[in-house]
């Protein structure tokens, strides 16, 4: 998938924030030896006592100068997350954010200053470390030193590029590729006069995004990627896995380029010197300086690591084959929620936070709505035309209006919505008949997938969310000489559309699952007269409608339950290689592809469907609401002033309420190792939760400890032209 916009990379948010600085900035000075001023020092080796305290005294000298924060320190992270800042509203103009900022980086050297003391001694009181402090003081350059701190640390590896170090390079030439990439492709689109829809549409979770603990690596270990600047040593044949990311379009020219407004726009704001040779980027000495940051930041990471190890084995404690901590937390919750989610109003809120860091536990019981449950549905709304819309009347509830809209349903046009994804500021499409996998339709003239990234590189690539990923474009595709799409959507009625549903679900699930079948004999009246309820004496009640006379089709997909497996479905719902998961990621792709409701899309798994009145228009309802009662797996197609709504029942609970994953929940290594389960997602959140707060409350107390006045000196006056900034965020 390939930017055909400016994005925001870490570094060359400098493009348009410079802008800002430069201009309205009030009494901001803007020359090199006031961007050079030192406006903080930060040195924990002052609180003596601290570092006493903390057995730390014989390594105080690795601390061997106060960290001097100067102006540009400052004006470079305001390059980087200053624009977050603002837009979050954590900062309400740029002073403030100039502000917070100060704070963030005397309070980042403090923590940083700790970690680094923490880790050289326990490297230096393990036996079996190979780490020496007085080598460690003998390096020349504080690259030199960090670099020695987080390299191996036995003997076999003694001297070799540690994963941390690895990390540290990767992080900062990923920033800079994307930096300069974001530029580059601007030049690209000028010159190829190319041009991309202002259409957008939401894309499943995951998408495009790499995986937190990836590392491009050589056979050997090394590191397999570069900066591309177009330049001797970082062309592109010269930047490893960066290859495979380079910009379609991208030639040594645009890229030259894209790196000369780069550098210029550093240079104008003092972050390089005019010594710097541009052309050999790693010995620019900003880039050295963010090479150290990296380095720095990793110390903290490894340091932070090691102190959660405790709170991991806590966590991870087994007695009687079952993980403990779990099963006392889990047990905590489930007490909590069967006394707040008895209420029903309560309960509801809670299923519209639904996550995988917000479980529902505990359900009520729903018997006295005479079989109504609660669960969710995904809705694929397949609207009428605009000429049609002409027609629709809302506020019209009458027999006579219903019986008129049955005639323009049967002339709804269904069309793939997914254009977006090929013409929007982002092409996530791709030709997958080059690709080695099978997917829907393959050989059939429908080869267009999307988010190549994802589906044949999972190593770097998250996995797709609820997501299957084999379904192609519905209609023909052919790419422009500039680089955009023409697109001729094949054109689908409802049962077109159901036709689909039911052979990708089958096609992603390996067998006969799902079917479906029409409910003309009911849904086609003859009169006005039809739509009306019958009492029991076989007289017409002209003061209530029938909306069962709007359900048009119904149909199943056998996930695997019985009223009997309820608790075990929701706890594999997303497991993989479930049947519950493979249906629920082949029809939520299917919402992408169709649906016109775009605010389903970023339901975990969809709507939420009450057992008492919802806000939903009546049609829709009742047709939810009677899948709801059937199950997991439930097909409902009804009529709406909308359009037509297919209703696909993803999740219920049972009427008998209760709590909701059994009496007696699983928490074997098994249970809780398997990926996907609901012990294994609880698992991942307590343990993202405590390490959280504990990583959280650690930084707390190093800064309160080591921090304050004593080791932190601020010289506001050389840098109170920035606080004065007034300018917010256009």
């Amino acid at each position: 998938m390939k930017s055909k916009v400016l994005v925001c990379g870490a570094l060359a948010a400098a493009l348009t924030m410079s802008v800002a600085l430069s201009s309205g900035c009030g009494n901001a000075t803007r020359n090199e030896a006031d961007m050079n001023q030192v406006i903080a020092t930060v040195d924990i080796t002052k609180n003596t006592q601290e570092i006493t305290n903390a057995g730390l005294g014989d390594y105080a000298s690795a601390i061997d100068s106060e960290k001097q924060i100067i102006k540009r320190d400052l004006i470079a992270a305001f390059y980087n997350v200053g624009s977050s800042l603002l837009s979050d509203g954590s900062a309400s103009n740029y002073g403030d954010a100039f502000k917070t900022l100060v704070t963030a980086l005397t309070n980042t050297a403090v923590v940083t200053q700790y970690a680094t003391l923490m880790l050289i001694s326990e490297r230096d009181g393990d036996a079996n470390d190979t780490f020496d402090f007085d080598e460690f003081m003998n390096k020349t350059t504080a690259v030199e030193k960090y670099e020695y701190l987080l390299e191996g640390q036995t003997s076999e590896n003694e001297g070799k590029e540690s994963d941390r170090i690895l990390l540290a390079k990767y992080a900062l030439y990923s920033s800079i590729n994307s930096s300069i990439d974001s530029i580059e492709q601007t030049i690209i689109d000028e010159e190829s006069e190319s041009t991309s829809s202002d259409e957008t549409r939401a894309v499943p979770g995951g998408a495009g995004s790499e995986r937190t603990d990836f590392l491009p690596l050589n056979d050997d270990g090394t590191l397999n990627y570069n900066i591309y600047t177009g330049y001797k040593g970082y062309e592109k044949d010269d930047s490893g896995a960066y290859k495979d990311d380079a910009l379609e379009g991208s030639t040594k020219h645009t890229r030259r380029t894209a790196y000369a407004y780069f550098v210029t726009n550093l240079r104008d704001n003092f972050l390089i010197t005019e010594d710097d040779d541009v052309r050999d980027i790693l010995s620019v000495s900003y880039i050295e300086e963010e090479y150290l940051s990296q380095l720095q930041q990793q110390v903290i990471n490894e340091y932070y690591e090691r102190y959660e190890t405790a709170q991991e084995e806590l966590i991870d404690a087994v007695e009687g084959g079952q993980y403990t901590f779990l099963k006392d937390r889990y047990e905590s919750m489930l007490e909590d929620q069967e006394i707040s989610n008895a209420k029903f109003s309560t309960f509801e809120t809670s299923m519209g936070s639904l996550s995988d860091t917000s479980f529902i536990l505990y359900a009520p019981a729903t018997d006295e709505t005479e079989g109504g449950t609660y669960g969710y549905v995904y809705n694929i709304l397949l609207p009428f035309s605009a000429t049609q819309n002409i027609n629709i009347d809302s506020s019209d509830t009458s027999a006579e209006y219903y019986y008129e809209r049955m005639s323009l349903m049967d002339e709804i046009v269904a069309t793939d919505q997914r254009s977006a994804w090929f013409n929007g500021s982002v092409d996530y499409s791709f030709d997958a008949s080059k690709a080695n996998f099978d997917y829907y339709m393959k050989g059939e003239g429908r080869d267009y997938l999307f988010f190549e990234d994802n589906l044949v590189n999972s190593a770097r690539y998250e996995d797709l969310q609820n997501y299957a990923g084999l379904y192609p474009y519905n209609g023909t595709v052919s790419k422009n000489a500039d680089g955009s799409y023409s697109l001729t959507p094949n054109k689908l009625t409802v049962d077109d559309v159901m036709d689909e549903f039911v052979d990708y679900v089958n096609y992603v699930m390996g067998g006969e699952y799902a079917s479906w079948t029409k409910n003309t004999d009911k849904y086609y009246v003859s009169s006005p007269e039809d739509y009306y309820e019958v009492n029991e004496d076989g007289t017409v009640n002209e003061d209530a409608i029938d909306y069962s006379r709007f359900v048009y089709a119904t149909g199943s997909v056998d996930v695997g339950i019985d009223e009997t497996g309820l608790s075990s479905y929701l706890t594999n719902l997303f497991v993989k290689d479930s049947a519950a998961y493979k249906a629920l990621s082949a029809v939520n792709e299917l919402q992408y592809a169709y649906t016109t409701d775009t605010g389903v899309l970023s339901n975990y798994i969809g709507y939420t469907v009450s057992a008492f009145d919802t806000s939903y228009i009546p049609e829709f309802e009742y047709a939810a609401q009677e899948a709801v009662k059937q199950g997991p797996g439930t097909i409902y197609v009804c009529a709406g002033d909308y359009g037509w709504h297919i209703v696909y029942v993803t999740a219920t609970f049972d009427v008998a309420g209760g709590a909701v994953y059994g009496e007696n929940v699983d928490w074997s290594e098994e249970a809780v190792t398997t990926q996907g389960t609901f012990q294994n997602m609880f698992y991942n959140w307590v343990k993202d939760s405590v390490l959280t707060n504990v990583t959280d409350t650690r930084r707390t107390v190093i800064i309160k400890d080591f921090g304050g006045d004593t080791t932190i000196s601020l010289f506001e006056d050389r840098y109170s032209d920035l606080l004065e900034l007034t300018t917010t965020l256009s």
